[in-house]
């Protein structure tokens, strides 16, 4: 089994990752550590900067040995909103710190009467500790609720209408979402990736 820095303290992605991907065995990154950058212009580029420099700084202050780095960028991109919140999704309305607040928020921006398509994109960024990054990616098409519905998952599912479905994804069951999420998807992708390189 696979020992793999998660380079992320999003409880719910950390949740998500050991469910999606149980053949891992997940280390957190750690709460001391410095929080890692996402300045690029795609998600691609935020995730190999965020696996690259939990890399660099694991190999300089890691507690235990790992086999790689796994770092995610994703987000919800909304049509009506030219591709926003896209890779700004955590950073969203800051000031606000509640999903639920900030969800709320999105969906008041909406121009009246606007077309709700939306779609959750996430790429994941693998390295091995002596380098060598590879990325892989899934989305997911829907459009976005009228309000917030359901309490499951975290972050923009509440408002997320996967296509096929009138339920949101924080309405419906894990295994159901995890058949049909981006995350998944990318996921899937990721194990698929592994096991070619073995």
């Amino acid at each position: 089994m696979l020992k793999v820095l998660l380079a992320s303290r999003n409880a719910g992605k950390l949740r998500e990752f050991a469910e999606l991907l149980p053949d891992l065995q997940f280390v957190p990154w750690p709460v001391d550590a410095p929080e890692l950058p996402e300045t690029g212009a795609f998600f691609q580029d935020n995730a190999l900067q965020k696996a690259e420099g939990a890399r660099a700084w694991w190999l300089e202050h890691g507690t235990e040995p790992v086999d790689g780095v796994l770092a995610d960028d994703s987000g919800l991109c909304v049509d009506a909103l030219w591709g926003g919140p896209g890779v700004l999704s955590a950073r969203f309305a800051p000031d606000l710190p509640a999903y639920r607040d900030r969800n709320r928020r999105l969906l008041a921006m909406l121009p009246e009467g606007a077309a709700r398509r939306a779609r959750f994109v996430c790429v994941l960024a693998f390295t091995g500790m002596q380098g060598g990054p590879f990325t892989v990616s899934g989305s997911v098409e829907g459009s976005l609720a009228f309000e917030p519905r359901g309490e499951g998952g975290f972050g923009y599912d509440p408002i997320f209408l996967p296509e096929g479905h009138d339920r949101t994804f924080g309405e419906l069951p894990s295994d159901l979402k995890h058949g049909l999420s981006h995350r998944a998807r990318a996921c899937a992708a990721l194990r698929n990736q592994l096991a070619a390189m073995k």
